[in-house]
């Protein structure tokens, strides 16, 4: 799969530079099938230097020259690379973004010509090739186009297929901001652990292997999350104890609020994206 396309990144910032070493790594593609540009010239020298791809200074030959275009330049960068890269689009080409609030429909407004686009929203734990990234393809996109940037994204990770695009929000809310949710809960864990007397450096390792095997376990198992909680849930043990403070407090509503919170600022943003 893929053989025959040339990937065009335009931007090589931490997400740009993790797919391409995960594109590289796990031999998705070849060094020769990669291209990237960025304004910032010293990390495109090292970029071009750890992963032997050519690189480009100029967004528009880069874009001449690539099959499939991925746009991993900040929101606020969108339309002046739209601008200068304009030209040689086409419906031919293959145009992905993973600018944060920027619609689709943004994005073909500014467009010459039509050109199919998918709008990607990535996650952080990408960079270390366990992200999962949701794919809202337009009208124009065919099976083929579809598979082939699922095949590119799951280089990272996993990946799903959004049918609306109005849904992004809340796989902004939910995965977008999620990683924060749970690094915020691990650090809750260790200072709890360092309450009780543990090390940090102790503590650390507990929560962060826990929350790591508990995931992996959830995911392997299959089974429903509240059957894999009995599990550890024993009549007037530690776990229920925990638990029902936990619900007392109103952990799970302050979750779901934090994600509706995160999905509302999410539209917002999308808004002044259009």
């Amino acid at each position: 799969m893929l053989k025959d396309r040339l990937i065009g990144f335009i931007g090589s910032g931490n997400m740009g530079e993790a797919l391409i070493k995960g594109l590289i790594s796990s031999k998705r593609l070849n060094q020769n099938q990669i291209i990237a540009c960025d304004k910032d010239r010293e990390r495109l020298s090292r970029i071009s230097q750890d992963y032997n791809i050519d690189v480009f200074s100029n967004a528009s030959e880069l874009a001449n020259k690539a099959d499939i275009i991925l746009l991993a330049v900040k929101p606020q960068n969108i339309d002046e690379v739209i601008d200068e890269i304009n030209g040689e689009l086409s419906e031919k080409k293959l145009l992905l973004s993973i600018a944060a609030g920027i619609t689709t429909g943004h994005i073909a407004e500014r467009l010459y010509a039509s050109c199919p686009i998918v709008r990607i929203m990535p996650n952080t734990p990408a960079l270390v090739m366990e992200g999962i990234s949701a794919l809202y393809p337009t009208k124009g996109v065919n099976d083929k186009d579809l598979k082939d940037t699922a095949y590119l994204f799951k280089a990272i990770g996993k990946v799903v297929i959004i049918e609306e695009e109005s849904l992004m929000d809340a796989v902004t809310g939910l995965s977008g901001s999620g990683p924060g949710f749970v690094f915020l809960f691990m650090e809750a864990l260790i200072d709890g652990g360092v309450k009780m007397g543990l090390k940090r450096e102790v503590a650390s390792l507990l929560a962060m292997q826990t929350v790591q095997g508990a995931a992996r376990l959830a995911i392997e198992t299959g089974r429903h999350l509240g059957e894999l909680k009995d599990m550890v849930t024993s009549p007037g043990g530690t776990t229920i104890a925990g638990l029902s403070h936990m619900e007392k407090m109103g952990f799970k509503g302050i979750t779901i609020d934090a994600i509706e919170k995160a999905t509302l600022k999410s539209k917002e943003l999308s808004k002044r994206g259009k």
